[in-house]
């Protein structure tokens, strides 16, 4: 007999919550972080079937924000003109209240550096918005929601 698992168990998002470099970012309207595998080939005598190796990985992000506040260009704006490499780490927490036993999943990205700083993005009766891509060279998980 399969697991059935019901649907107010999935998680929604809405409980997402972000701090970056320690301060908590209400403005917060999404993450996504994941990482990329690096692969070689491998070939070996008496198969036809490729294999690969694992030789590396990369992660790549993006946050996203609603537009309240100036806080990226107070974190990143006068550093970018200067030459300066700002690294940043960010920690994420999401939780939900129909979570079983009340869990949460935590993880912190390490060595964030930010792609690019959106100066000026408008438009007449749009929400503001900022999206922020990222790479990041470490990671950790602190928490995580266990399978029932």
């Amino acid at each position: 007999m399969a697991n059935k698992i019901p649907g107010y168990r999935v998680i929604n998002g809405t409980w997402g919550e972000i701090w970056l470099d320690g301060d908590k970012v209400s403005e917060l309207k999404g993450l996504e972080a994941k990482i990329t595998l690096t692969k070689e080939d491998v070939t070996m005598c008496g198969r036809l079937a490729k294999d690969t190796k694992i030789t590396g990985w990369e992660g790549t992000g993006t946050l996203k924000l609603h537009k309240v506040n100036s806080r990226m260009m107070i974190k990143l704006g006068e550093a970018v003109k200067k030459g300066k490499d700002l690294r940043f780490t960010i920690l994420s927490k999401l939780s939900d209240p129909d979570t079983a036993r009340a869990q949460a999943e935590r993880v912190v990205l390490k060595d964030v550096s930010f792609d690019d700083l959106t100066l000026i993005n408008f438009e007449a009766k749009a929400l503001g918005e900022v999206e922020c891509p990222f790479t990041f060279t470490d990671y950790d998980f602190t928490d995580v929601i266990q399978p029932e």
